[in-house]
């Protein structure tokens, strides 16, 4: 119980002790037309309260007046500052309800004239101007400020209502410590609702940009999609027909020249170095992301399904691409090199793919080591790097490609650690067996909870 009530305290104090501006922003279709009736209701407020301040409670001029223009400047500070606006207003009106407070017992001595005290049964300790100047910096605050804060600001202003005039009291006095507390409730509860349907208005229009954008993304899709099939239906088959015929060609003709097979294998090599290109533009046209701005993105970087899949020969390329978007990366191959089945070597090439990547996005600036142990039951790749040179931004989904060459490993039979060095790096460790059999029912992936470098 007392550290809810500790907790609360300090929330209190961090809603209302501060002086964070707030403007008021312009309406919509009458712009500054609001702005101006609050400096009007501040500078009424301020003629009333010289009038009730000075003859009502009989305060004497100067502290009438000083009191009047403190909250009429709280009602135009509200315009920017509504809690030190409501603080102000609060303070001014104990100050001038104490000081009426005096006159107003004055007049229930036996002995006391009535003339030059505050007259029986006036409104007391809300005076009218106050009522009204302080409803406004309530409503003020509750249209732009959480609901919880004009929560907080309407339950301490009827505690102080209530201990003026419950606690401390007076004599000869009009009672307006309902009155007001119920006229404060009711702008709070306004100004709280239209504040909320001034974020739902804003909500919804956001919502409806989304949408607009989610419809004209899907449109675009849908463009590229049927682009890509037509691609596919039309060039695609022709150059297959032409590969075909040209490898078929000089099985037509009797003793073809040497010239003549030499035409026809270049016309057949370049149908399908055409074949290749093409699906790799159909895959950038069907992918959602087209964009890979290091050139090492992974299997999901709209690369077409139909393309060769990579192996450890295209690793120098792969790190060649990895050099030019900035990284240093140094490449260590030790024992007798050995043919892999196709599945570890795509596995292999994968994993160094996805550790290259993590480096580049969240080490930015380290040296990076890839290392290739050839043994006879498999190889073991590592891929270290040392402490980025600066921090690395927040990336989301991090972890995923963790997971992805976890997956890798596991199909394989294989294992798979991530850690961070004692020196401040990240290292990658993966052995895949050289027989691409099943991973057994176990956890083999290495330590847990990691995260990418």
């Amino acid at each position: 119980m007392e550290k809810r009530l500790n907790r609360w305290l300090w929330a209190l104090r961090d809603d209302l002790w501060t002086a964070d501006a707030n403007p008021l922003p312009p309406s919509v279709w009458l712009r500054w037309l609001p702005h101006g009736v609050v400096l009007l209701v501040a500078f009424g407020t301020t003629v009333a309260n010289v009038d009730q301040f000075g003859d009502g409670y009989h305060l004497g001029t100067e502290y009438a007046l000083v009191c009047a223009l403190a909250q009429g400047a709280a009602v135009g500070v509200a315009l920017r500052w509504p809690v030190p606006a409501w603080q102000l207003s609060t303070v001014v009106t104990v100050v001038a309800a104490m000081g009426a407070r005096t006159q107003l017992l004055a007049t229930a001595a036996p002995t006391a004239l009535v003339t030059g005290h505050a007259e029986i049964n006036s409104p007391w300790p809300w005076g009218p101007p106050g009522l009204v100047a302080h409803a406004v910096v309530l409503f003020l605050l509750a249209l732009r400020l959480r609901t919880r804060v004009a929560i907080e600001v309407l339950f301490l202003t009827a505690l102080v209502t209530w201990v003026m005039q419950g606690l401390i009291g007076a004599a000869n006095y009009s009672s307006t410590g309902m009155l007001a507390v119920a006229v404060f409730a009711g702008v709070v509860l306004l100004g709280s609702t239209m504040r909320g349907r001034r974020e739902a208005r804003t909500q919804l229009v956001e919502q409806a940009g989304i949408t607009a954008e989610e419809r004209a993304r899907r449109t675009l899709l849908e463009e590229r999609s049927r682009i890509a099939r037509e691609l596919h239906d039309v060039v695609a088959h022709h150059m297959s027909v032409i590969s075909i015929q040209a490898q078929v060609a000089p099985h037509l003709t009797e003793n073809p020249s040497e010239e003549l097979k030499e035409n026809l294998q270049g016309i057949r090599q370049n149908a399908l170095e055409a074949l290749t290109e093409l699906r790799r533009v159909l895959g950038v046209l069907r992918s959602e992301h087209p964009e890979d701005p290091h050139g090492i993105a992974g299997p999901d970087d709209g690369t077409a399904p139909h393309a060769p899949q990579p192996t450890l020969a295209r690793l120098d390329a792969l790190v060649e691409n990895t050099r030019a978007a900035g990284l240093e990366v140094a490449v260590e191959i030790s024992g007798e090199v050995r043919p892999f089945p196709p599945g570890v070597e795509l596995s292999a090439y994968r994993i160094i793919q996805e550790a290259l990547s993590n480096a580049l996005r969240h080490a930015s600036g380290s040296t990076v080591r890839v290392e290739l142990d050839h043994y006879p039951r498999g190889l073991q790749v590592r891929v270290i790097n040392s402490r980025p040179a600066r921090p690395a931004p927040p990336s989301p989904g991090a972890g995923h490609g963790l997971l992805g060459m976890r997956e890798r490993a596991a199909m394989l039979g294989g294992t798979l650690m991530a850690t961070e060095t004692s020196h401040g790096g990240f290292v990658v460790v993966a052995f895949l067996p050289r027989s691409e059999a099943p991973a057994l029912p176990h956890n083999s992936t290495g330590t847990t909870g990691e995260q990418a470098p």
